[in-house]
């Protein structure tokens, strides 16, 4: 009766033992599992880029072909910016600081900023221009991405290039004026801004806002206007996973 009893138990410690290592196995395995997931989650998030690796030399970037940051409107879509103005949430938000650092964010277009930087397209940003408008005589096309607060000189120096592919609509909707000692930005002329009948900070008269609601980007297409093309879009999500055909028609403009 006692060995009887001794291998019950031995048995039942086994089969539990067994149990537990089967358990931990598949939880292990379900771990890594999870861990492959969050890194393709992470991947399509952080690295949109890497979708178009197979296509690099298809797609890759023309000669003498530059791409403009939005840095003034990444900063204006700050805490407190000026787009907080816009949005209603401060009455007081018409100024404010020029950031050193930040992370590309949809504000500055940033899937579409980064899959063209992989692409090889060389990149200036609203500061260059402003500082320089020469600057865009060394291109033979300019791409736009948000850049929906610029200064008047950028304006100018852009209405002045004859070929500019305006990627996002809504860009070039607000005049801003920068103090470059002080690294900041101060909105003078936009939308309702300062008298409710503007609808464009320049009057420009190819003002795409219309657009700027349509992220399905279902039926896009590239039209033309005086001194280049718009995107009839907002591409910021269908960039990183459906844009092979929009990135190669890109190009080709």
């Amino acid at each position: 009766m006692l060995v009887n009893h001794f291998n019950a138990i031995m048995i039942s410690i086994t089969s539990t033992m067994l149990l537990l290592m089967a358990f931990m196995l598949t939880n292990n395995q379900n771990s890594q599992v999870a861990a492959q997931n969050s890194f393709v989650d992470y991947k399509e998030s952080k690295m949109p880029e890497l979708r178009y690796y197979q296509n690099y030399k298809e797609l890759m970037a023309s000669p003498k072909t530059a791409v403009v940051y939005p840095i003034f409107t990444q900063n204006a879509y700050e805490w407190e910016g000026i787009h907080d103005y816009y949005a209603g949430y401060c009455d007081s938000c018409l100024s404010n600081q020029i950031r050193t650092t930040y992370e590309k964010t949809y504000a500055a277009s940033g899937n579409g900023f980064r899959i063209l930087e992989f692409l090889g397209y060389q990149v200036i940003d609203d500061m260059d221009i402003d500082k320089n408008p020469q600057i865009l005589n060394q291109f033979d096309k300019i791409i736009l991405l948000h850049n929906e607060f610029v200064t008047k000189k950028e304006f100018e120096a852009l209405m002045a290039h004859p070929k500019v592919v305006y990627l996002y609509p809504d860009s070039l909707s607000s005049e801003i004026v920068v103090d470059h000692a002080k690294n900041s930005m101060t909105l003078v002329r936009g939308p309702s801004y300062p008298d409710s009948s503007i609808k464009n900070g320049f009057d420009w008269e190819n003002d795409n806002a219309q657009f700027f609601t349509d992220w399905d980007c279902n039926s896009w297409e590239f039209y033309t206007v005086k001194n280049g093309h718009m995107l009839n879009c907002y591409p910021e999500t269908f960039l990183p996973n459906d844009g092979y055909e929009l990135l190669k028609a890109l190009k080709n403009l």
